[in-house]
């Protein structure tokens, strides 16, 4: 039984650790990285140096996390601002009928668990998303945020 699927396009850094039950394809993870159990890492994902991500995470296309980001259990990231399954005629969508909106995590960022980060928005250098929250707007660089709608508790 095949544990991970890792596709011949990701490209793996130095020293990454994977652990089993993960699905990687077209997205690149730097040196010294971390990659929990089932965690799914779409294809144009770029991921930093010394990264941890823990288990069951979501990471979509269209996303960038920089170096030394703690990113926490069962967080999800999403690239569509109106997800629909078919086109107005009822046919199925594909790649062709979206496109992927981008979302960027600062260095040193740290992502609490079950967060939710809507697409397009920026996570600060230094920052603290808190568990559970629901991320959908920017978080300024060294600021601590939570809720659902994530908002500014204080400074660090």
């Amino acid at each position: 039984m095949e544990l991970k699927k890792i596709a011949p396009d990701v490209q793996l850094g130095k020293n990454v650790k994977i652990f089993d039950f993960v699905n990687l394809y077209g997205c690149e993870i730097g040196d010294d990285s971390k990659i929990g159990a089932f965690v799914e890492i779409q294809k144009g994902v770029k991921i930093g140096k010394n990264v941890k991500i823990s288990t069951h995470t979501f990471i979509c296309e269209g996303v960038t996390i920089e170096d030394e980001v703690f990113i926490g259990h069962n967080v999800s990231f999403i690239n569509d601002k109106y997800p629909r399954s078919t086109n107005a005629d009822g046919s199925m969508q594909t790649e062709k009928d979206w496109n992927v909106v981008p979302t960027v995590v600062k260095k040193r960022a740290s992502i609490g668990t079950s967060v939710t980060i809507l697409c397009g928005v920026t996570i600060g250098e230094n920052a603290v998303v808190g568990a559970g929250s629901v991320v959908t707007k920017n978080v300024p660089p060294n600021s601590i945020v939570v809720g659902n709608p994530a908002h500014l508790v204080r400074t660090l």
